[in-house]
């Protein structure tokens, strides 16, 4: 009996911690278990806009009081990054418009603090917004939430078509949907381009759509992996503890380490997804104000 409820305990503690503060818009109440089109996750777009707040802050602080003397820390840094972002725009695209370079920053950044919430240690937050607000549930990393990275990557979709109509025209676009991949320039054949445009239409669709997806579920999936294991790990310790002093000391102090060993681990996770999201949004953005025949 005792380890049926210690198994429930450790379910009841990991759903806990997986279970977003989810507001019911039609009955404005809180609903963790709602799953309707009006619901709104309130900790996700909390911290989301949160970290949003102070990305702009510091870099507008810094941008003002820039000046040709010695750069202080936090400079150095902001500098820093908008130099590796403009260095990857050129790379990538030497052309690009000159709206890619702020949106790659600015998706760099702002992914990268919402991953660093993912350090922070799972119980402190919800456990001050459950006994000070009275909130029953909080996760305080909004990339393990998949309505923001889709929120973010929607974004990105849509400029990847604005940017399609801004530098080929809707005439343009349409040649790449009915033309490519399948096009036959001459030939007897080439009475089949016809029937090929279908398929050409299709399979751009599927390549356009897949975009957003991709972009959406590798960032979703591997910060979430990387809450689970956190909590997973918190569980660990906390079952070793209830077993007594010797467990206590045997495995609390364990599970302690290999959260840091985790966290350590996540440390190059957590930047390593800001970047991928960036290069990404900058590679789609550049493929759209580029033809295929200027590819080739």
């Amino acid at each position: 009996m005792a380890a049926t409820e210690g198994q429930e305990d450790s379910g009841s503690y990991v759903l806990h911690h997986l279970t977003n503060l989810r507001l019911n818009l039609h009955t404005m109440k809180f609903d963790p278990g709602y799953k309707g089109f009006w619901a709104l996750d309130i900790d996700s777009v909390f911290f989301a806009i949160l970290l949003g707040l102070i990305f702009l802050f510091f870099f507008i602080r810094v941008a003002r009081r820039a000046n040709t003397g010695v750069p202080t820390g936090m400079e150095n840094f902001i500098e820093m990054c908008v130099e590796f972002v403009q260095n990857q725009v050129k790379e990538i695209s030497p052309h690009a418009n000159s709206l890619v370079a702020p949106l790659g920053l600015t998706i760099f950044v702002w992914v990268l603090l919402m991953n660093f919430m993912d350090i922070v240690p799972i119980d402190w937050l919800p456990y001050v917004g459950e006994k000070v607000f009275g909130l029953p549930n909080l996760r305080i990393v909004p990339s393990t939430d998949i309505n923001v990275t889709f929120g973010m990557s929607l974004s990105v979709f849509v400029l990847i078509y604005i940017f399609n109509f801004a530098y080929k025209g809707p005439i343009g676009l349409a040649k790449e949907f009915l033309t490519h991949p399948f096009f036959i320039k001459s030939g007897p054949m080439v009475v089949l381009n016809v029937v090929l445009m279908p398929v050409n239409v299709i399979l751009r669709l599927v390549e356009d759509i897949a975009k957003p997806v991709s972009l959406a579920l590798r960032l979703f999936g591997n910060l979430f992996a990387g809450e689970l294991i956190f909590v997973l790990i918190a569980v660990f310790a906390s079952n070793a503890f209830n077993h007594g002093i010797g467990g206590f000391v045997g495995f609390g102090i364990g599970g302690g380490l290999i959260q840091l060993a985790w966290a350590v681990f996540h440390m190059l996770v957590i930047p390593l997804q800001a970047f991928v999201f960036m290069v990404l949004t900058i590679v789609y953005l550049a493929g759209a104000s580029t033809s295929h025949s200027e590819e080739h």
